[in-house]
């Protein structure tokens, strides 16, 4: 088996079912892989729960309920006491599925019928009730199953997916288990690391039933889920002959009347990165805390597009976007970013002035970094339509507006228009003011060394990530602050 925290890539639903279909072709048969499922699950189930002597097991009419019968049936045979509880009629179960549920029979398990007077009696639930293909709300008996097993308070362990999670985007459409472990089948799914999933997922492991994925060629993965070890192989050590004109000299645009802070953030996490020579252009009234707090940054205090022209054309890379507003300043800030045609990072209000006044711009060597909700204005969609699928949406985005886009959010995605990465890290704490602008700032003084928007964007998400899970990891993510980050991001891109 593998755990979470090793690379891997990650599939759609279908491509998975494929390669099962492909592997049970060439064996004759298909029942001897769910088998291999069962034994897996119940393998990690005690491996888990040792101690364990009651379980009840759900399952569903599909493959996914007959890996939970095989697992009922080892149980059972194992000493451990099982209530089994069948969703689907015994008599409406075909083929592999079928072949399960006589396996339990064999080893006496009696499965009852759901009824919602049911008390689900076990020390570990297992969820077998829906699989890879299923799509939607949960409906009938399954829905109240799910709201039960949830009320239960009991450890969960879901088999190949959570019942409820779309397993291709993460979405959630009504309600889903809320597994304590997940254990996938054969390959990775990308649904399972992004969006409403991860609140559902627990923790997660794959089992690949002695499946090669990568031998399937012609079944690409979507996408690639990030590891921390990337960053050693990726950000190259720094010649003896280097000078700070050689490390990208990056003017962070931001700060409008009364939105310092922005300023001050996105700016120290440019140089925290590591870029040569760092440029703040703000509101006046910001330039004195910031020459306090950063000394090292040149901050420059403008009023408006004219005080700009001559600090974008020295800079080699720009940020743009923190704090600007959507009104004169944040306007002029923006087209002067935009007319001097270099690389740049586009954030927050940037993003929304693009939307609302920019709609015919598109490039190839920028960075867009939205969150759900200034995706849905780039794109003309509802937030709720970007959540609901997640990786559609940074696609769209890409194909829309060009360069590489960072979807952020639970389960960030990063698309340069070939490449799909995920990024795995991050935590709840993150959820405070700030955290967009210290991203902006790693991403942007990444760009100024290495010349290389996708290449910035990805490694940038991953400083971002990791630098926050090693502040909460420190001191709690309650708490947790963007400026909290700093010592950690400079730690990170230095492997």
């Amino acid at each position: 088996m593998q755990t979470q925290t090793e690379a891997r890539p990650l599939y759609l639903a279908a491509q998975v079912r494929e390669m099962d279909r492909r592997v049970i072709a060439a064996a004759g048969e298909g029942f001897w892989l769910m088998r291999q499922a069962g034994e897996a699950a119940y393998a990690l189930l005690r491996a888990r729960w040792p101690e364990v002597r009651r379980l009840c097991v759900l399952c569903g009419g599909g493959n996914n309920g007959g890996d939970g019968y095989v697992l009922a049936a080892l149980a059972a045979a194992d000493g451990v006491a099982v209530e089994l509880i069948a969703l689907t009629p015994p008599e409406r179960l075909e083929g592999d599925a079928r072949r399960a549920f006589e396996l339990a029979a064999e080893a006496g398990i009696e499965a009852l019928g759901w009824a919602d007077e049911l008390t689900l009696d076990g020390e570990i639930m297992v969820d077998a009730m829906l699989g890879t293909g299923a799509h939607g709300a949960p409906r009938g008996d399954v829905a109240t199953a799910i709201a039960q097993l949830n009320a239960a308070g009991k450890p969960v362990m879901a088999l190949d997916v959570p019942s409820g999670v779309d397993v291709d985007s993460g979405h959630v459409e009504a309600a889903a288990v809320h597994a304590t472990l997940t254990l996938t089948f054969i390959a990775d799914k990308l649904g399972l690391h992004t969006g409403a999933a991860l609140d559902h997922v627990g923790e997660l492991t794959l089992a690949d039933l002695g499946v090669e994925a990568s031998a399937f060629t012609d079944l690409v993965p979507v996408g690639w889920r990030q590891d921390a070890q990337q960053l050693a192989a990726s950000l190259p050590r720094r010649r003896p002959s280097a000078h700070k004109g050689t490390q990208g000299h990056v003017l962070v645009v931001a700060g409008a009347p009364g939105m310092g802070g922005a300023a001050l953030m996105t700016s120290e996490m440019v140089a925290r990165v590591g870029a040569g020579k760092v440029s703040l252009a703000t509101d006046a009234a910001h330039v004195a805390a910031s020459l306090t707090r950063f000394p090292e940054i040149m901050a420059h205090g403008v009023r408006g597009g004219a005080d700009l022209a001559s600090l974008v054309t020295a800079a080699d890379v720009l940020a743009v976007g923190p704090g600007i507003g959507t009104g004169a300043w944040g306007q002029a800030a923006l087209q002067q970013v935009l007319a001097v045609g270099k690389p740049c990072v586009v954030d927050a209000d940037g993003l929304n002035l693009l939307a609302s006044h920019a709609a015919e711009t598109r490039r190839d060597d920028w960075v867009l970094t939205p969150h759900p909700g200034e995706a849905g204005r780039l794109l003309g969609w509802t937030t709720a339509a970007v959540q609901r699928d997640r990786r559609g949406a940074v696609i769209a985005l890409q194909q829309r507006w060009g360069g590489c886009v960072v979807l952020k959010g639970p389960g960030t995605l990063i698309y340069d228009g070939e490449r799909l990465d995920l990024c795995p890290y991050g935590n709840p704490g993150m959820a405070s003011g700030g955290m967009g602008d210290a991203l902006t700032g790693i991403v942007a003084g990444l760009l100024g060394q290495l010349g290389d928007p996708a290449r910035a964007a990805r490694l940038g998400v991953l400083i971002h990530a990791l630098a926050a899970d090693a502040a909460a990891a420190g001191g709690g993510q309650r708490g947790l602050l963007a400026s909290d980050l700093a010592s950690y991001a400079r730690r990170l891109a230095n492997p």
